[in-house]
């Protein structure tokens, strides 16, 4: 278990990996940001300059602060990912909004130490914003300073406001069907928002989130930390604990509102494994 010392020097680590990716990317935003299609079986898989960019940064200073440390990054794989302590790293998560000019990319870093995760970070350059949590708690830091993170506790499923990424492009048939069943039983459903939608479920505007197999970890990893550091609850559609492999993941403002999602997402459950 790590120590408040240990927890509070990671911390602040993560706000100089922050500045070091925003650094990057912000002159790329909304400018030639050097676009490649990395294609595969999904069709169009963007790529760009900023992305490739901020995770070289982000990973040139964990390198010189903790050489111990090992890394997983979508960009440029796998380095010692059987540490102690292992980063784990989207460094413009939401790249499609990217390209397009949306202001709700992110960049995600997630730390686990001995395999499990326990501290993670959302970061908004452009808007000034970076969501941290741990289990000290979870905190917003912005140009107005900072302040604490506390999810929406209490609201039941017919009042939820509820978000996933793309259900259409990304769900498969089981799965689309949940949805569809569990957007039918809440109050308001947004798309579109990737990772910033995790934020949100933090800062209490949202109260769940639902996305699909598709999540790699590094899509993922960061909302274990941050949801529950804020008081929320997360586990795979069935109810379980999230795994480091990715996939299937639903975090809710707290366990009450988390377990009336799952028992209707588990129809489109992964099984265990």
């Amino acid at each position: 278990m790590l120590d408040a010392r240990r927890l509070a020097d990671l911390d602040s680590f993560v706000l100089d990996l922050n500045r070091a990716s925003a650094e990057v990317i912000l002159p790329l935003f909304r400018a030639d940001h050097g676009l490649e299609d990395k294609g595969g079986a999904r069709g169009f898989d963007p790529v760009t300059a900023a992305d490739r960019g901020a995770e070289a940064a982000i990973r040139k200073l964990i390198a010189e602060r903790f050489p111990d440390h090992g890394v997983v990054g979508e960009e440029y794989g796998r380095d010692r990912d059987d540490a102690e302590f292992v980063w784990v790293l989207d460094p413009v998560d939401g790249t499609r909004a990217f390209i397009a000019g949306l202001p709700v990319w992110t960049t995600l870093i997630s730390l686990r130490h001995e395999g499990r995760p326990v501290l993670g970070s959302i970061g908004q350059p452009y808007i000034g914003e970076v969501f941290i949590g741990h289990a000290g708690g979870s905190r917003l830091v912005s140009r107005a300073g900072e302040r604490a993170l506390k999810t929406r506790t209490g609201t039941p499923l017919s009042q939820a406001i509820i978000h996933s990424t793309d259900p259409s492009s990304y769900f498969e048939p089981g799965e689309r069907a949940a949805w569809r069943e569990l957007v039918q039983r809440t109050r308001l459903a947004r798309l579109g928002c990737d990772a910033y939608a995790y934020a949100m479920v933090a800062a209490g505007t949202m109260d769940l989130v639902a996305e699909s197999r598709v999540c790699k970890c590094w899509d993922i990893e960061v909302a274990v930390p941050l949801i529950t550091g804020a008081g929320g609850a997360v586990s795979d559609w069935g109810g379980r604990e999230v795994g480091l492999g990715g996939g299937q993941i639903a975090m809710a403002g707290d366990q009450a509102l988390l377990d009336e999602a799952v028992e209707i997402l588990s129809e489109g459950a992964l099984p265990p494994g």
